[in-house]
């Protein structure tokens, strides 16, 4: 009898210790996309702001960063708040304009980066020919055609920062399906705005 009740003992220890393991796990899954989505609800508050005249509008207190661009693509299907910088902090958040390139709209290129597993994984349906906007605090829209999707390999190659013409390059990396992160290879869409 205690030779049965010691086995069931460990076997209760055992399948209690999996499902520890279980939910752990699946929390540890979830975390990354589920801080992205609450931290776009947050953001969508201070475009808001933004759009009412606030000037950089921090989406909650103690952050680095503010609103510059709200992204629309896929027929407006994606809709993003993109924010200034691309830090590893900021682009947990959302995508981040690089602020070493133009601000959209402006001669030379816009470059926004973002995470492949969150916020751009939208990236690897996007075509030739399709429309990406990017509407700004102010009000303006700036409509811009994709011309471009390259693949490239960010020890050996960089991105052109002085263009003449408008241009917005959306990277993350790649390959999309990745189980290993910080990889060098970096899936690059580009476009050029139309107006």
């Amino acid at each position: 009898m205690n030779m049965f009740c010691s086995k069931r003992r460990a076997g209760l220890m055992l399948m209690s210790a999996l499902l520890c393991l279980g939910f752990w796990q699946f929390g540890h899954g979830t975390y990354i996309p589920a801080k992205a989505w609450v931290a776009q609800e947050l953001m969508q508050r201070a475009w808001t702001k933004a759009g009412a005249g606030g000037e950089r509008p921090r989406p909650w207190p103690w952050a680095d960063t503010w609103p510059v661009a709200r992204l629309l693509a896929k027929g407006g299907d994606i809709e993003l708040i993109v924010l200034s910088g691309g830090t590893g902090r900021t682009l947990a958040f959302g995508p981040g304009h690089l602020s070493i390139s133009a601000l959209p709209g402006q001669v030379g290129n816009s470059i926004i980066a973002g995470h492949r597993d969150t916020h751009f994984q939208f990236l690897q349906h996007v075509r030739h020919g399709e429309s990406l906007q990017l509407e700004m605090p102010d009000g303006r829209n700036h409509l811009y055609q994709v011309v471009s999707i390259d693949v490239v390999d960010s020890r050996r190659g960089s991105l052109i920062l002085d263009t003449d013409t408008p241009t917005l390059s959306l990277v993350t990396c790649y390959p999309f399906g990745a189980t290993v992160a910080n990889g060098p290879m970096r899936y690059i869409v580009s476009a050029q705005m139309v107006y």
